[in-house]
């Protein structure tokens, strides 16, 4: 007798186990998915991107060199085109710069330059470390109210999302630009599940303000680009 009553309390607390963790499954993905369905509509091939006047590129890792990864020459080779194509006036670089001897924005820009874009045509970001950083910083520093994401699908639905969600009027364009590896590719995948809950969190709840400073609009209010100023690497 007793051992049935064991084994039915075992049976109901392994049931209540599981509840609760397909519950927190579902928890965790869910901000995924309404990231996903939201971004249904606002991603555009190159071709049929919207024209706008900024175009901003999301930093995606350097090599141990100090060279951009395959992913983001991709985004910046991306972002040259549409600036090519006149779809842009602007390139707005963010990336990481939390050392001296890791410069995403300054190796993003060296190549647009070897590219052929203008260099008064880039504006660089240096504290873009998350992608809430980057859009958070593009509207309250650099007056960014709209703007074209240049980033590669799996990234794309959470960018788009945290841009929209802190005011920012944004469209995507796709910077795939190769097969990659599939191991690789799906590592990224997995990886934004827990990215786009963290960013869940901190749209609604936690609201954390990032790196700060003097606002420096890229354009001033009745449209005209100002006259760049130069923009040394401090830290």
């Amino acid at each position: 007798m007793v051992k049935s009553v064991f084994i039915v309390k075992n049976f109901h607390f392994r049931k209540i186990l599981l509840s609760v963790l397909i519950l927190l499954i579902f928890i965790g993905i869910l901000p995924a998915v309404i990231a996903y369905i939201s971004a249904a509509g606002s991603r555009f091939p190159l071709g049929t991107a919207p024209t706008g006047k900024i175009a901003i590129v999301f930093g995606a890792g350097l090599y141990r060199d100090g060279s951009p990864s395959a992913v983001l020459r991709d985004r910046v080779q991306t972002a040259v085109e549409l600036f090519k194509a006149g779809k842009v006036e602007k390139l707005l670089m963010s990336g990481d710069n939390s050392a001296l001897n890791y410069n995403e924005p300054g190796a993003m820009q060296k190549y647009a330059v070897q590219l052929g874009v203008p260099e008064q045509a880039i504006v660089l970001d240096y504290a873009g470390r998350r992608t809430y950083d980057t859009c958070y910083r593009a509207k309250s520093i650099f007056g960014v109210t709209e703007a074209l994401l240049v980033t590669q699908d799996y990234h794309l639905p959470r960018a788009l999302y945290i841009c929209k969600t802190l005011g920012l009027n944004s469209s995507v364009v796709s910077a795939d630009r190769r097969n990659y590896r599939l191991g690789t590719y799906l590592y990224w995948r997995m990886r934004e599940i827990p990215a786009t809950f963290t960013a869940f969190i901190d749209l609604y709840f936690r609201k954390p303000q990032p790196i700060l400073g003097d606002p420096e609009p890229i354009y001033i209010p009745d449209g005209d680009i100002p006259e760049p100023k130069s923009k040394e690497n401090t830290l």
